[in-house]
Protein backbone atom coordinates (compact mmCIF):
# COMPACT_ATOMS: atom_id res chain seq x y z
CA UNK A 1 0.00 0.00 0.00
CA UNK A 2 2.50 2.43 0.89
CA UNK A 3 4.52 2.01 -2.76
CA UNK A 4 0.91 2.64 -4.57
CA UNK A 5 1.13 5.70 -2.71
CA UNK A 6 4.46 7.25 -3.40
CA UNK A 7 3.49 5.72 -6.91
CA UNK A 8 0.40 7.98 -6.80
CA UNK A 9 2.14 11.00 -5.30
CA UNK A 10 4.60 10.92 -8.00
CA UNK A 11 2.03 10.79 -11.04
CA UNK A 12 0.22 13.26 -9.81
CA UNK A 13 3.71 15.63 -9.46
CA UNK A 14 3.90 14.44 -13.30
CA UNK A 15 0.35 15.72 -14.19
CA UNK A 16 0.80 18.71 -11.94
CA UNK A 17 4.02 19.73 -14.03
CA UNK A 18 2.46 19.13 -16.84
CA UNK A 19 -0.60 20.57 -16.59
CA UNK A 20 1.62 23.95 -15.37
CA UNK A 21 3.82 23.94 -18.88
CA UNK A 22 0.63 25.92 -20.88
CA UNK A 23 -0.12 27.99 -17.92
CA UNK A 24 3.08 29.29 -17.09
CA UNK A 25 3.50 29.97 -21.16
CA UNK A 26 0.14 31.74 -20.47
CA UNK A 27 1.76 33.73 -17.97
CA UNK A 28 -1.23 32.59 -15.24
CA UNK A 29 -1.01 33.91 -11.61
CA UNK A 30 1.05 32.03 -9.47
CA UNK A 31 -2.22 30.95 -7.62
CA UNK A 32 -3.66 29.44 -10.34
CA UNK A 33 -0.47 27.53 -10.67
CA UNK A 34 -0.26 26.37 -7.45
CA UNK A 35 -3.67 25.64 -7.46
CA UNK A 36 -3.50 23.47 -10.09
CA UNK A 37 -0.19 21.67 -9.58
CA UNK A 38 -1.56 20.81 -5.90
CA UNK A 39 -4.83 19.57 -6.93
CA UNK A 40 -3.08 16.90 -9.53
CA UNK A 41 -1.33 15.72 -6.11
CA UNK A 42 -4.51 15.54 -4.51
CA UNK A 43 -5.62 13.22 -7.27
CA UNK A 44 -2.51 11.09 -7.44
CA UNK A 45 -3.05 10.16 -4.01
CA UNK A 46 -6.75 10.22 -4.10
CA UNK A 47 -6.82 7.73 -6.75
CA UNK A 48 -3.93 5.53 -4.20
CA UNK A 49 -5.80 5.36 -1.68
CA UNK A 50 -9.35 4.80 -3.29
CA UNK A 51 -11.17 1.29 -3.29
CA UNK A 52 -13.65 2.24 -6.18
CA UNK A 53 -14.64 -1.41 -7.65
CA UNK A 54 -14.27 -0.09 -11.26
CA UNK A 55 -11.22 0.48 -13.71
CA UNK A 56 -8.16 2.57 -12.40
CA UNK A 57 -8.69 5.04 -15.43
CA UNK A 58 -12.43 5.82 -14.84
CA UNK A 59 -11.49 5.67 -11.42
CA UNK A 60 -8.94 8.61 -12.49
CA UNK A 61 -11.25 10.82 -14.52
CA UNK A 62 -13.97 10.13 -11.53
CA UNK A 63 -11.86 11.87 -8.74
CA UNK A 64 -10.35 14.55 -11.38
CA UNK A 65 -13.47 15.53 -12.02
CA UNK A 66 -14.61 15.72 -8.32
CA UNK A 67 -12.08 17.14 -7.12
CA UNK A 68 -11.81 20.18 -9.85
CA UNK A 69 -15.47 20.83 -9.48
CA UNK A 70 -15.63 23.74 -6.87
CA UNK A 71 -13.16 25.46 -9.19
CA UNK A 72 -15.28 25.17 -12.28
CA UNK A 73 -17.43 27.32 -10.65
CA UNK A 74 -15.00 29.60 -9.81
CA UNK A 75 -13.84 29.82 -13.17
CA UNK A 76 -17.00 29.87 -15.06
CA UNK A 77 -18.49 32.78 -13.59
CA UNK A 78 -15.41 34.98 -14.56
CA UNK A 79 -15.20 33.23 -18.53
CA UNK A 80 -17.42 31.09 -19.56
CA UNK A 81 -15.09 29.67 -22.42
CA UNK A 82 -11.80 29.03 -20.19
CA UNK A 83 -13.53 25.89 -19.14
CA UNK A 84 -12.66 24.05 -22.46
CA UNK A 85 -9.40 23.66 -22.23
CA UNK A 86 -9.30 22.62 -18.40
CA UNK A 87 -12.01 20.09 -18.65
CA UNK A 88 -9.79 19.18 -21.96
CA UNK A 89 -6.62 18.86 -20.25
CA UNK A 90 -8.05 17.14 -16.44
CA UNK A 91 -9.87 14.72 -19.18
CA UNK A 92 -6.37 14.04 -20.80
CA UNK A 93 -4.39 14.17 -17.63
CA UNK A 94 -6.63 11.68 -15.65
CA UNK A 95 -6.89 9.13 -18.18
CA UNK A 96 -3.12 9.16 -18.18
CA UNK A 97 -2.63 8.93 -14.62
CA UNK A 98 -4.79 6.41 -14.46
CA UNK A 99 -3.69 4.29 -17.07
CA UNK A 100 0.06 4.70 -15.82
CA UNK A 101 -1.16 3.97 -12.08
CA UNK A 102 -3.07 0.96 -13.60
CA UNK A 103 0.45 -0.32 -15.22
CA UNK A 104 2.70 0.30 -12.18
CA UNK A 105 0.98 -1.10 -9.49
CA UNK A 106 -0.89 -3.64 -11.53
CA UNK A 107 -3.98 -2.76 -9.90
Amino acid sequence: MKKNIIIGFLLGIAAGIIDLIPMIIQNLSWNANLSAFSMWVVIGFLVSVTNLKINTIIKSIFIAFLVLLPNLFIIGAENLFSLIPIVLMTLILSSLLGFAYKKLTNE
